[in-house]
């Protein structure tokens, strides 16, 4: 098998958001794969968009400004336009590659990425991020985040600031496609890259889906993600991909399937 048809005859589930999902799927299809769309998570406005204009306009009083994904990249900085530029001494971090190609986009040439693990815990290992006493941090991300981050930051003597730019809420979706490609046996990958996108997959399937999705081999971009699906209690592998990149999703489900082939 060519090396660009390594996913030939194989059926990938993608659950980015709607809009969010045509390089994933993209990169799928150039290696030979289908998928299947069914978004597990929109992306919905803030539920107080007063109080997150009012950071917007606090922000020269921060020193550090980061970022969690790239929705909350975008939601930002499209409402910042409205009412000026980026202040240039703000310091701006983000999770991931993602997060930072966004920035890059809005005109923030050089942020802050950890290497090595692209999350909270990485972040946080960063040498600019050891002594910040004193300093005042905004977070910008979805409602109801993970509080690891600004919880150590501001043991470390930060004043720690949370701008909630985006709700992620479970969309009315018809699982009927979903099931009938499970039961005719097309249905071969998930990939998840959130544990709210996981949650709210295991709900709309129901109790006959369920059964299949925990069979299914699933590639998920984060360890937290991974260890929800195990106390879910899936039978079938789960695939940690090396970040949260669309390549690296798709190279963890190459990697898998060269395993298969294998065997």
């Amino acid at each position: 098998m060519a090396p660009a048809q390594v996913l030939a005859d194989l059926t990938v589930l993608v659950t980015r958001p709607a809009g969010q999902a045509d390089e994933l799927v993209r990169l799928i299809e150039s290696a030979g794969g289908r998928a299947l769309r069914f978004p597990a998570v929109e992306i919905a406005e803030p539920a107080d968009t007063a109080a997150l204009n009012a950071l917007l306009r606090a922000l020269p009083s921060f020193d550090w400004a980061i970022f969690i994904s790239p929705n909350a990249v975008n939601k930002t900085f499209n409402l910042l336009k409205a009412q000026g530029e980026w202040p240039r001494h703000v310091r701006v971090a983000s999770i991931g590659k993602g997060s930072a190609t966004a920035l890059k986009h809005f005109g923030v040439a050089d942020p802050l990425v950890p290497s090595g693990r692209f999350d909270s815990e990485g972040l946080l290992a960063s040498p600019a991020l050891q002594d910040i006493r004193g300093k005042r941090i905004v977070i910008f991300r979805g409602d109801g985040g993970r509080e690891a981050l600004g919880d150590t930051l501001a043991a470390r003597g930060a004043e720690v600031t949370y701008a909630e730019c985006y709700r992620r809420i479970k969309p009315r979706a018809d699982a009927g496609p979903l099931l009938r490609a499970w039961a005719r046996g097309e249905l071969h990958v998930v990939t998840l890259t959130s544990v709210q996108s996981l949650h709210n997959l295991f709900d709309v399937v129901g109790k006959l889906g369920q059964q299949w999705l925990l069979k299914t081999p699933t590639v998920v971009v984060s360890e937290r993600i991974a260890d929800a699906c195990r106390e879910l209690r899936f039978k079938a592998p789960v695939i940690v991909a090396e970040n949260a990149s669309d390549a690296a999703v798709v190279a963890a489900i190459s990697s898998w399937r060269e395993r298969q082939n294998a065997l």
